[in-house]
């Protein structure tokens, strides 16, 4: 931070209209001749000094004390230096004022004090040169007045600054803070002070602290803000390849790439508010995830219905673009992650690895007592909810918790996208199990909940930025440096508008034949079942209007034991009968088996049902149990076994979510109080 006062010193210490060999050898020598011309004029005090107080005894005692005086202010004035140049400049003086006073009282030519003189004089004269060189070299960077001056104004007084690296558009400078003084936690509160000091942007300064140290670190200062020209995407950056590649999706300020190690990172919240360019970030990602062999995306986007990606949809497995099929999604989710975590230990891995996603020929990762099983793969699946807060406000802020919770060894990650994450939306448990953050520009200290204290402690200020900077991002991530967490970086450009469908659509056709087909038998079944037509004709349904709650069909799917008894019961059913209810309980000894008057029918026992799910589900948590109906089997006239069965026919249609627990459903708020 100095260097510019001492490059200036050096080129007025040289300056010189002269020419030729001997000007430029004095001109060189000029940063040295300091020492020598003091050394000179000590000799020169001592002869006056005798001159005026020879075997005077009160000037021997006059000059003694001065000699004393002189010594112990230079060592109180060298105490915010070095310890080696404190040290050094009080023996300088205290030898050259022992000599000046020795001289005065009995002449400078009087005994050893010649000698002494001409010994002692150019000794010390040498080692200040000795100490200039070292310092010029780079040996010694305890900073320069103007360094400590800065350091004093910012609270840092005293601190140490260590050799400087200096690189295109960024200085590195090690510190080290007095002991039992200040701690790194005093150099990031000092940060935006010393921003302002070199006038630079706050998000232009960080400081990187010593794992090892509590009072060690170093400044990194980019005083140019490279990423001012956004850099054009530059197409897959392993194309073809496994997920386990991480994914390129930008630059950071000193021009190297911005990876994401998605199964290092797991789970990742992205934030960012309109205009941040938090939108162009996810389709970087997505570009690079439809490159890839082994992954499987499923997209939720409920909010804008897939707006911003409807060129990539025809690549992606799933798209939820309406709240129905984004609800259904939530709860598939939910289901296929103990399917496929049980499908991974039956193949004996302990974690989602490439090799799960190809066919199964290895007898080591068999589900065959022996001999390799031939199953087919099971691809990783990337759960993207953009626009989260939707969902969260109408399913709760807990209806993550559990996927993230439980997604870790399936080989699933989840990715949840809002403008603006807090707790009142993203409950704490969830937020804990989002390992992984990708921060745009925000307002206010809305960066604390999706960047780590630490990492806003060393200078990381998305609010700095707000919606002026788009694509500029912080990456918190495992797999990632540390020390880059603070580093702005930058998303690529995927081009104004017409360019990116390009883009998009070569990515679509590209690349067709390299992305898995499926995300794997044990998940397909699964979300059948849970989510029924939504999923199974998930393809024709892509970019079209989400059909009205009333007339989402029931899934088709071959029909159960249980199901096809009663299809051989009614064949036996008289027509005078038919409208009769086979499943109700048959009423007791001697009573009519004619339904009682008054008994709903069919249809109106499922309106009432669904009414009832509904006003049990808005006065509870959002859940509605079997068990929560008992009191209204009456009204309802059915017994425990139909309202069971009605109610996962309505979980197969994708009007209710099953949860984790065995008869308790979560209510879509979409299709709530919809009759079947």
């Amino acid at each position: 931070m100095g260097k510019d006062l001492q490059q200036q010193n050096e080129d007025r210490l040289n300056s010189g209209g002269s020419t030729g060999m001997g000007a430029w050898l004095w001109h060189r020598a000029k940063p040295y001749t300091p020492p020598w011309i003091v050394v000179g004029g000590v000799g020169l005090a001592g002869a006056g000094a005798n001159w005026q107080w020879g075997g005077s005894p009160w000037a021997g005692v006059g000059l003694t004390l001065a000699s004393t005086a002189l010594t112990a202010a230079t060592w109180w004035a060298g105490k915010s230096t070095g310890p080696q140049r404190r040290l050094h400049s009080a023996i300088t003086v205290a030898a050259g004022s022992a000599w000046l006073t020795s001289a005065a009282l009995s002449g400078p030519l009087t005994g050893p004090l010649p000698d002494l003189y001409l010994m002692g004089g150019a000794t010390l004269a040498l080692s200040w040169n000795i100490r200039h060189v070292m310092r010029a070299a780079g040996g010694e960077t305890s900073g320069s007045d103007s360094d400590k001056g800065l350091l004093e104004k910012v609270g840092l007084a005293r601190t140490k600054l260590r050799q400087i690296k200096v690189e295109p558009n960024r200085v590195t400078v090690p510190y080290e803070l007095p002991a039992g003084e200040l701690t790194n936690d005093d150099v990031a509160k000092a940060l935006p002070r010393i921003a302002s000091a070199l006038d630079v942007p706050t998000t232009a300064i960080r400081v990187q602290h010593d794992p090892d140290s509590a009072r060690k670190g170093q400044f990194v200062i980019v005083p140019e803000d490279m990423l001012k020209t956004p850099t054009l995407y530059p197409g897959p950056f392993a194309p073809g390849q496994s997920i386990a590649v991480p994914l390129r999706i930008g630059v950071y300020d000193d021009g190297s790439d911005l990876v994401l190690p998605l199964l290092d990172a797991i789970h990742m919240l992205v934030m960012g508010m309109t205009g941040s360019g938090k939108t162009e970030g996810a389709l970087d990602l997505f570009f690079e995830l439809l490159t890839r062999r082994d992954v499987s995306v499923w997209l939720s986007d409920a909010a804008k219905g897939g707006q911003d990606f409807l060129p990539l949809v025809p690549a992606l497995d799933w798209a939820a673009l309406d709240t129905v099929s984004a609800s259904a999604m939530v709860a598939t989710v939910q289901a296929v992650i103990p399917a496929r975590a049980a499908w991974l230990r039956d193949h004996s891995y302990r974690a989602w690895e490439p090799a799960a996603a190809e066919k199964q020929t290895d007898p080591a990762h068999s589900c065959r007592a022996a001999g390799a099983c031939g199953c087919d793969g099971m691809p990783y699946l990337v759960a993207w909810f953009e626009e989260a807060a939707k969902l969260l406000r109408e399913l709760g802020d807990d209806v993550f918790t559990g996927i993230a919770q439980e997604a870790r060894s399936a080989g699933v990650s989840l990715v949840i996208s809002m403008q603006r994450a807090s707790g009142y939306q993203l409950s704490t448990d969830t937020r804990a199990s989002l390992p992984a953050a990708m921060c745009f520009g925000v307002r206010g200290d809305d960066a604390s909940f999706a960047l780590p204290e630490e990492v806003l402690e060393a200078g990381a200020n998305p609010a700095a930025w707000g919606n002026k900077r788009k694509g500029y991002v912080y990456m918190v991530s495992a797999g990632v440096d540390e020390d880059l967490y603070a580093n702005p970086a930058r998303t690529f450009w995927t081009g104004p508008s017409g360019e990116y469908e390009k883009a998009a659509a070569w990515i679509v056709a590209q690349f067709a034949g390299v992305r898995p087909q499926s995300t794997g038998t044990v998940t397909e079944d699964i979300a059948a079942k849970v989510a029924g037509q939504l999923f199974t004709e998930r393809h024709a349904r892509a970019g079209a209007p989400a059909p009205a709650a009333a007339t989402v069909p029931a899934q088709a799917q071959a029909p159960t034991d249980a199901q096809e008894s009663a299809q051989a019961v009614a064949a036996l059913v008289d027509a005078e009968d038919a409208d009769l209810d086979a499943t109700a309980e048959l009423p007791a000894a001697g009573v009519d088996a004619a339904l009682p008057e008054g008994k709903p029918s069919t249809e109106e026992a499922r309106e009432l049902l669904a009414e009832l799910v509904e006003m049990l589900a808005s006065v509870g948590p959002g859940t509605v149990a079997v068990k929560d109906l008992g009191p209204y089997l009456e009204q309802i006239g059915r017994d425990r076994s139909w309202v069971s069965r009605e109610m996962k026919r309505l979980a197969e249609e994708g009007r209710l979510a099953p949860t984790g627990e065995a008869g308790v459903y979560r209510l879509l708020p979409v299709l709530a109080g919809v009759g079947g």
